[in-house]
């Protein structure tokens, strides 16, 4: 299991350390770090309490829209790693023609993927308190 599991998380965990590391890049730059520096503001405080969070905002968004790329790349590696799974389940339904089972898996996709999303926009309210759902 350790192969298949590696396929799918070093894709994403690449991705999102690359996207993590330039918005705190970004971040580090801003008049408000430079503020809470000048208000004497330890250094760790500084990154993990205001850098971090402001830099957490778009992360989740590339968190949100990864989701479906680790549902299609677990038909992919299901299959060549020969586990069986719901990416296995999804391509033994379809090549026996059974519409029903490939329309509930497509169905249960869709519907992760929406709450992911709704997830994800939850925790921009949370991250972001300028944002206000009402």
């Amino acid at each position: 299991m350790i192969m298949p599991v590696m396929v799918l998380a070093l894709q994403i965990t690449a991705q999102l350390s690359r996207y993590m590391r330039a918005s705190m890049l970004d971040n580090l730059g801003q008049d408000y770090v430079r503020t809470a520096r000048a208000k004497g503001m330890s250094e760790s405080v500084v990154v993990l309490q205001h850098v971090l969070r402001n830099s957490m905002i778009p992360v989740v968004t590339v968190i949100a829209l990864g989701i479906p790329s680790i549902f299609g790349g677990a038909i992919i590696t299901e299959n060549v790693f020969k586990v069986n799974g719901i990416g296995q389940l999804l391509l033994t339904w379809l090549f026996a023609n059974d519409l029903p089972g490939v329309m509930t898996l497509t169905f249960i996709f869709a519907v992760l993927i929406v709450l992911f999303n709704l997830v994800a926009d939850i925790l921009y309210g949370l991250l972001d308190p300028r944002i206000r759902y009402d």
